[in-house]
Order: structure tokens, then sequence, then C-alpha cells
């Protein structure tokens, strides 16, 4: 994906770290140029060709809990954190 908006929030990209981590959720570039597009497939290609990594990927990508209940968690986390900042 394109590391815009809301896809910038929630696709964690598969750099070796976030690999080695669990936390990689896809694949990210970061110009609107092909040629960082080009990279980013290559990468996905080569992750591809080792199935126990692209299916770590895949459960990852899956397990993340996009539900209205945790984003409604998650604002009010960050209204509750806001709110602490004020007098």
């Amino acid at each position: 994906v394109h590391n815009v908006g809301g896809l910038a929030d929630t696709v964690v990209d598969a750099t070796p770290q976030n690999l080695r981590r669990k936390q990689a959720t896809g694949l990210v570039f970061f110009e609107e140029q092909i040629s960082d597009l080009e990279l980013a497939l290559d990468r996905a290609y080569l992750l591809f060709q080792d199935k126990k990594q692209w299916r770590a990927l895949q459960r990852a990508g899956m397990s993340r809990d996009f539900s209205w209940q945790a984003s409604a968690q998650h604002y009010t986390a960050a209204y509750q954190q806001a709110l602490s900042y004020v007098g």
C-alpha cells in the first residue's frame, strides 16, 4: 500500500524487524513514484517465496481488530490523554 491516510495507520510494513516481531501486516511504499511501487512489489515477491514468512504475514494481518469497538476504545484513550494535558 501507499503510506497515506488510513492505510498509514493500519498497515505495518514487512521490514525484517517487524517480521521478526510478528507485527508486519503488509508491504508499504512511501513515495508516489513507480520505482517505489516496483521495490515494494519486488519485496512482496521475495517474501511470497518464503511460505512460512508469508503465512505469518497473513496471520498477523487477519488477527488485527478493526472493529468499531476497538476504534472507539482507541479514540476514548486518545481523548482522555488529551484531557490530561488540559489544565
